[in-house]
Protein backbone atom coordinates (compact mmCIF):
# COMPACT_ATOMS: atom_id res chain seq x y z
CA UNK A 1 0.00 0.00 0.00
CA UNK A 2 1.34 3.61 -0.63
CA UNK A 3 1.78 6.00 2.08
CA UNK A 4 -0.36 8.79 2.44
CA UNK A 5 -0.41 12.40 2.82
CA UNK A 6 -0.43 13.86 5.83
CA UNK A 7 -2.51 16.98 4.86
CA UNK A 8 -5.77 16.77 4.42
CA UNK A 9 -6.17 19.21 1.87
CA UNK A 10 -3.12 17.75 -0.48
CA UNK A 11 -4.26 14.78 -2.35
CA UNK A 12 -2.70 12.60 -4.69
CA UNK A 13 -3.38 11.38 -8.19
CA UNK A 14 -6.04 8.59 -9.14
CA UNK A 15 -3.38 7.09 -11.05
CA UNK A 16 -1.44 5.40 -8.24
CA UNK A 17 -4.55 3.29 -7.51
CA UNK A 18 -4.97 -0.11 -8.77
CA UNK A 19 -7.43 0.06 -11.92
CA UNK A 20 -7.99 3.40 -11.92
CA UNK A 21 -9.61 4.13 -15.64
CA UNK A 22 -8.46 7.24 -17.52
CA UNK A 23 -11.18 9.88 -17.35
CA UNK A 24 -12.34 11.24 -21.26
CA UNK A 25 -11.50 14.94 -21.73
CA UNK A 26 -14.57 17.06 -22.86
CA UNK A 27 -13.97 20.16 -24.84
CA UNK A 28 -16.11 22.82 -24.38
CA UNK A 29 -18.10 24.42 -27.70
CA UNK A 30 -17.06 27.84 -28.81
CA UNK A 31 -19.84 30.06 -30.49
CA UNK A 32 -23.68 29.71 -30.71
CA UNK A 33 -25.74 26.74 -30.70
CA UNK A 34 -26.56 26.23 -34.28
CA UNK A 35 -30.92 25.90 -34.27
CA UNK A 36 -30.64 24.42 -38.04
CA UNK A 37 -28.89 22.61 -40.13
CA UNK A 38 -25.93 24.74 -42.51
CA UNK A 39 -27.12 26.71 -45.17
CA UNK A 40 -30.53 27.41 -44.10
CA UNK A 41 -31.44 31.04 -43.02
CA UNK A 42 -32.65 31.70 -39.39
CA UNK A 43 -34.69 34.35 -39.96
CA UNK A 44 -34.74 38.36 -40.91
CA UNK A 45 -31.12 39.84 -42.11
CA UNK A 46 -31.06 42.34 -39.10
CA UNK A 47 -29.47 45.19 -42.19
CA UNK A 48 -31.26 44.84 -45.26
CA UNK A 49 -29.84 46.35 -47.96
CA UNK A 50 -33.05 47.69 -49.61
CA UNK A 51 -35.38 49.42 -48.24
CA UNK A 52 -35.90 52.60 -46.32
CA UNK A 53 -33.05 53.26 -43.44
CA UNK A 54 -31.98 56.36 -41.35
CA UNK A 55 -29.19 58.37 -43.08
CA UNK A 56 -29.13 61.28 -40.63
CA UNK A 57 -30.78 61.50 -37.05
CA UNK A 58 -30.93 64.32 -34.52
CA UNK A 59 -32.28 63.27 -31.25
CA UNK A 60 -32.86 66.31 -28.33
CA UNK A 61 -33.53 65.23 -24.57
CA UNK A 62 -33.81 66.86 -21.65
CA UNK A 63 -33.87 64.16 -18.51
CA UNK A 64 -36.74 66.88 -16.69
CA UNK A 65 -37.94 70.08 -15.15
CA UNK A 66 -34.71 72.24 -15.03
CA UNK A 67 -32.39 69.55 -16.92
CA UNK A 68 -29.76 70.45 -19.26
CA UNK A 69 -30.92 70.07 -22.54
CA UNK A 70 -28.79 67.29 -25.14
CA UNK A 71 -28.65 66.98 -28.51
CA UNK A 72 -26.49 63.99 -30.63
CA UNK A 73 -26.42 64.96 -34.39
CA UNK A 74 -25.85 61.97 -36.50
CA UNK A 75 -25.07 61.31 -40.09
CA UNK A 76 -23.97 58.37 -42.01
CA UNK A 77 -21.42 60.33 -43.54
CA UNK A 78 -19.19 59.79 -40.33
CA UNK A 79 -20.79 62.75 -38.59
CA UNK A 80 -21.38 62.82 -35.18
CA UNK A 81 -21.59 65.42 -32.68
CA UNK A 82 -22.90 66.12 -29.34
CA UNK A 83 -24.17 69.71 -27.53
CA UNK A 84 -25.05 70.43 -23.99
CA UNK A 85 -26.53 73.36 -22.78
CA UNK A 86 -29.31 75.09 -24.22
CA UNK A 87 -27.78 77.41 -26.68
CA UNK A 88 -25.22 74.49 -27.83
CA UNK A 89 -28.31 72.42 -28.37
CA UNK A 90 -29.92 75.35 -30.64
CA UNK A 91 -26.45 75.96 -32.58
CA UNK A 92 -26.74 71.96 -33.27
CA UNK A 93 -29.95 72.08 -34.31
CA UNK A 94 -29.30 74.66 -37.02
CA UNK A 95 -25.92 73.10 -37.91
CA UNK A 96 -27.93 69.86 -38.54
CA UNK A 97 -30.74 71.20 -40.86
CA UNK A 98 -27.51 73.28 -42.92
CA UNK A 99 -25.74 69.46 -42.97
CA UNK A 100 -28.96 67.98 -44.37
CA UNK A 101 -29.09 70.28 -47.35
CA UNK A 102 -25.33 69.81 -48.27
CA UNK A 103 -24.39 66.77 -47.11
CA UNK A 104 -23.32 64.41 -50.43
CA UNK A 105 -25.13 60.99 -48.95
CA UNK A 106 -28.65 62.75 -48.36
CA UNK A 107 -28.74 64.71 -51.42
CA UNK A 108 -27.57 62.17 -53.91
CA UNK A 109 -31.44 60.80 -53.93
CA UNK A 110 -32.97 64.42 -54.25
CA UNK A 111 -30.94 65.16 -57.03
CA UNK A 112 -31.94 61.70 -59.14
CA UNK A 113 -35.79 62.10 -58.40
Amino acid sequence: MSPRNSSPLECSPATDRPGAAAQPVRLRAVGTRKGVAEGVPSGLDPHPTSGPRILAMLHIGAAGRNAMPTAHSWCSCGRDLKAFGHQQVARLTDDHTRHRTTCPLLTEGKEAA
